[in-house]
């Protein structure tokens, strides 16, 4: 008698559960009556529970109130997102192209300096006297030569004499010019104008050939370098826009212009090599910073719903379709979720469609709803027919 007892008691837990289930979770039925549950307990499935036909609400009668929102369509956007390296436009490292000593320093560090200044002059005085032996020499070659000129004219010298003075007024030219190059290798200039770094240099220092004296970066631009997966090879192009921001700066976005893209796919990681280009109009950037790169590719065009109308079932998502006064259920796919709206692909949903995005809670298969506007008077009716 016992367990005659508990077998009875669990039958009428059950049951019990199962009315409270179909009377209260209207969203449950399709399932029961898949299972067979419902036929086996003689309840009608597309039928209310209570009230007239098409209201489906639990103690209500005739329309269930809803508020739609027309599907649209939006192109799906392929992002990606990748982290590259900042360098400068241009970096050049300024060496001692002779040795000496330095006698004036014009630039200081974190400066900024124009192409063809003249930053460094070394100790040129050997130079200086070098030059001016070679005009000398110059000068008397030139004399040798119009004396030597006159006596042909005479005819009394040879062309052998002509020939020689011709070739020690050359080698004069020559000299002279050699002692010009060797003074100006006394002075280093700027080779592009651009910002100084910190200078570890002082008038007065020694330098030897191929000492480093100063590094000049122009930063007018800051060419960044990150990677792409390989299946952005087909749509990136030189010239395409991508959104930057430095790391140090997460709230700064800036405006980006690919530049260069590589010619090989990485075999290691399947990535492509890209460099980009960003305006340093304001000085912000410095090379060596790290960026944030995000790129936007055009994809296929898909249906766009709002998040609110996007349900869930045992199956996946669901929207609830109103169609000739009367809503259905329509299965769909979820591409894409953005902040404003969902991309989905379905076979039985299209542009213009109503979707239902308030009211959903007491809706069946061909139950009758009534539209109502979006708008504070119209949730609020709907709030008040809710059980």
């Amino acid at each position: 008698m016992k367990a005659i007892r508990q077998i009875v008691l669990s039958f009428v837990v059950v049951a019990a559960g199962l009315y409270i289930w179909i009377t209260y979770v209207p969203a449950a039925q399709p399932l029961l009556a898949r299972l067979g549950i419902l036929d086996l307990l003689g309840v009608e499935g597309a039928e209310p529970v209570q009230g007239e036909q098409g209201g489906g609400r639990p103690g209500g009668s005739g329309a269930a109130t809803v508020i739609t929102e027309t599907v649209g369509e939006m192109v799906r956007e392929d992002r990606i997102t990748a982290i590259g390296d900042g360098r400068a436009r241009r970096s050049v490292t300024v060496r001692s192209s002779a040795v000496g000593i330095v006698t004036d320093l014009s630039l200081a560090s974190g400066g900024f300096v124009e192409s063809g200044t003249v930053i460094v002059k070394l100790q040129n005085e050997e130079e200086t006297i070098a030059l001016e032996q070679a005009r000398i020499q110059l000068d008397n070659a030139r004399t040798e030569e119009a004396r030597i000129k006159q006596l042909q004219a005479l005819g009394t010298t040879t062309e052998v004499r002509l020939r020689e003075t011709e070739l020690a007024l050359r080698s004069a030219e020559l000299a002279v010019r050699q002692a010009e190059f060797a003074l100006s290798q006394r002075q280093i200039a700027a080779p592009i104008s651009g910002w100084v770094g910190i200078i570890d240099l002082e008038q007065g220092d020694r330098v030897n050939a191929q000492d480093v004296l100063v590094t000049i970066t122009d930063r007018s631009e800051i060419l960044i370098d990150f990677r792409v997966p390989e299946r952005a090879v087909s749509n990136i192009k030189v010239g395409q826009t991508f959104d930057v921001s430095p790391l140090a700066l997460p709230d700064k976005t800036l405006t980006g212009e690919i530049s260069a893209i590589d010619t090989v796919v990485d075999r290691a990681s399947r990535t492509l090599l890209v460099q980009g280009r960003v305006a340093n109009d304001t000085d912000l950037l410095r090379a060596g910073m790290a960026f944030s790169v995000n790129l936007s590719f055009p994809g296929a065009s898909l249906l766009s719903i709002t998040p609110l109308a996007v349900q869930w079932s045992s199956e996946g998502p669901f929207v609830w379709v109103v169609r000739e006064g009367k809503a259905a259920q329509v299965t769909v796919e979820i591409v894409q979720r953005n902040s404003a709206e969902v991309l989905v692909a379905a076979d039985n949903l299209a542009q213009g469609d109503q979707v239902v995005t308030e009211g959903v809670q007491t809706l069946r298969n061909g139950a009758e709803v009534n539209v109502l506007a979006p708008d504070t008077s119209a949730s609020a009716a709907i709030a008040g027919e809710r059980p």
